[in-house]
This record gives C-alpha cells, structure tokens and sequence, in this order.
C-alpha cells in the first residue's frame, strides 16, 4: 500500500513489481548456494602396474632386459607358429637312417645332414643336393640305378632307387631318366626339372599339367608312367 501510495502506482503493476522481485531474490539464493564453499578430498595415489617380464624395482636397466625377454618371447612365437616342417624318409648309405622331421623349404642336403651324413666311400656324384624336399617323399643314397630304364647312364651307388619298372618320380629323376619317358625330349624334361625348382618339388601327378609343353593328350600318356 505504501508503495502503491507513494509511486502513485496501480495495484496490478504492484503486483508485478513484487513478482519480479520474488524472482530475483530466488535466483539470488541459488546462485548463493551453488557457489559455497565444499569440502575437497585429494586424490589417491594409483600406483602403476609393472610391465610384464620385470621382476622387482631395479631401475631402467631391468625394464630393458624385461622389455627385450618379451619381444624375444613374441619373436620365437611368430617364428613357431609361421614354421611349417616335413617329414622324410632317409635311407641307404647314412649313418643315421630313418624318417626325420625338417623345416619347409629344407633341401636333400639337409636331409643328408639330418640323417648323421652320408657314410665314408659313398659316391653322391648323382644326388641333387640342391633339390627342395617334398613332404612324405623318400631319399635314397647308394641304391642302384633303375636298370629297367633304358638311356640311363648313371654310375653306380648313387641316385635315389627305383624298382625296375616302377614309375619315375617327378622330385628325384635326373634329365636322362625323363627322356625316357613317351614325348618327352631334352627341353620339356628340362622344362619338368625346372618347374620342381621354382615350386619345390610335384606334391601330385596332376601338377604335371602345369609344366610348359604338356597338354591334355601328353598328360594322359604319362600320368601312369610318372609319380610325385
């Protein structure tokens, strides 16, 4: 009423202006309370886990060595796990014969030095030393050339054994005993040879087709005559 009475006001702009400050005296009073004064905890010390392969607080130096196991340990897994192996039957003239598991890609020398080397006085002039190894195939030292196949002017004691009239294998037979086969010359047996290089060894007949100058026809002709 004073107001109302002193400003010369009406009651409904009264009212108002009471309203207006209702609001801002509550703004006021929550402004007031969200910016008092709280109490504040400090923080806990989180100590850090120490990495794996370290043992004990030893400083930089045991962090390196730990460091360095783990790595190693990660590299020999990766190199077991990637490491494929074969295995292979060693026999005739070595001091160790038998079958002896070796690493993919290994090749018939490493067989030979698997299999305790070969014995003293064995003439290993007709071995290819450098031929890749095929899973499951038998290397032979010292046996007699197939005396069944003609053409074959192998000396004596060495090469991989056949039976006579047994097929010629695609992994061990030397050029002369490819030529021996129907169709088949100095370039395509080369072409055979060749091809077993560069993919290590037949693992089937059927890749036969695969070799540069075998056909559909040619292949036919020698599929029974031939073996991985």
């Amino acid at each position: 009423m004073w107001v109302q009475t002193r400003c010369g006001l009406e009651r409904r702009s009264v009212v108002a202006l009471g309203l207006l400050f209702v609001v801002a005296a509550a703004f006021a009073v929550q402004h007031f309370w969200v910016g008092r004064t709280q109490p504040v905890r400090a923080p806990e010390v989180v100590r850090a886990a120490a990495p794996y392969g370290t043992e004990g607080d030893e400083g930089g130096g045991s962090t390196g060595k730990g460091a360095e196991s783990h790595t190693s340990a990660g590299a020999r897994g990766v190199s077991s796990a990637a490491g494929a192996e074969i295995v292979v039957d060693v026999s005739g003239k070595v001091r160790e014969p038998g079958v002896h598991r070796l690493p993919a890609g290994s090749r018939v020398t490493d067989a030979l030095r698997a299999a305790g080397g070969v014995r003293s006085g064995t003439n290993t002039e007709g071995l290819n030393l450098a031929r890749f190894l095929v899973d499951g195939e038998q290397v032979v030292v010292g046996g007699p050339t197939p005396a069944a196949v003609p053409g074959v002017t192998g000396s004596t004691g060495t090469g991989v054994a056949a039976a006579p009239g047994a097929p010629v294998s695609l992994n061990t037979a030397t050029a002369d005993q490819l030529n021996t086969l129907p169709g088949v010359g100095p370039v395509l047996a080369q072409h055979i040879i060749d091809y077993r290089t560069q993919h290590g060894g037949f693992r089937s007949v059927d890749e036969l087709r695969q070799v540069n100058g075998i056909g559909d026809r040619r292949f036919a002709d020698l599929r029974d005559l031939v073996r991985p």
